[in-house]
């Protein structure tokens, strides 16, 4: 059986930890932990690379932006 848990570093805590075991219960695991690279998996799809590259082109060119009131959304 193999699983994949997606997290931040600071979510792993004793429940984490509990869900594990009993998912795994008197088995032998292995443990691989690596960093995620958000931007590398974002720009894997076609979709995704056109799109955020717009987004950049129109930030360089200040462009399409969109202005957000911060005292608004409280």
């Amino acid at each position: 059986m193999q699983t994949v848990y997606r997290l931040n570093a600071n979510e792993l805590d004793e429940n984490f930890l509990a869900g594990l075991k009993a998912t795994f219960k008197d088995q032998e695991i292995e443990i691989v932990v690596y960093g995620v690279d958000e931007t590398a998996h974002l720009m894997g799809s076609a979709p995704n690379r056109t799109r955020l590259l717009q987004a950049v082109e129109n930030v360089k060119q200040r462009s399409n932006l969109i202005e957000v009131n911060l005292d608004e959304l409280e």
